[in-house]
């Protein structure tokens, strides 16, 4: 998670398209002009080959300050692990 936060904060979209699984990943990425500002993950758990990571991450876009707050679906396979989807919280 915090690998694919900071591939965010560089504009690394290749990066997060290896990252992402190949049952869920976007053919290509394009990434929204955002100013980063931090990351707190607040849960993580795994069971076997299956995780989950809740976060907050803020950022700001076009000088408006956001709030990212989502559950993420990860998956390890060949010991590697793959962002599977995720599901947001709130506004």
């Amino acid at each position: 998670m915090r690998s694919r936060y900071s591939a965010y904060v560089l504009g690394l979209a290749d990066y997060l398209v290896a990252t992402w699984h190949g049952s869920t990943a976007p053919g290509e990425l394009e990434l929204q002009s955002a100013k980063w500002l931090g990351l707190e993950v607040r849960h993580t758990a795994s069971s076997g080959d299956a995780g989950v990571v809740e976060f907050v991450a803020r950022c700001r876009v076009d000088g408006r300050g956001q709030r990212i707050h989502e559950t993420s679906r990860f998956v390890r396979e060949n010991g590697r692990w793959y962002y599977i989807d995720g599901q947001m919280h709130g506004p």
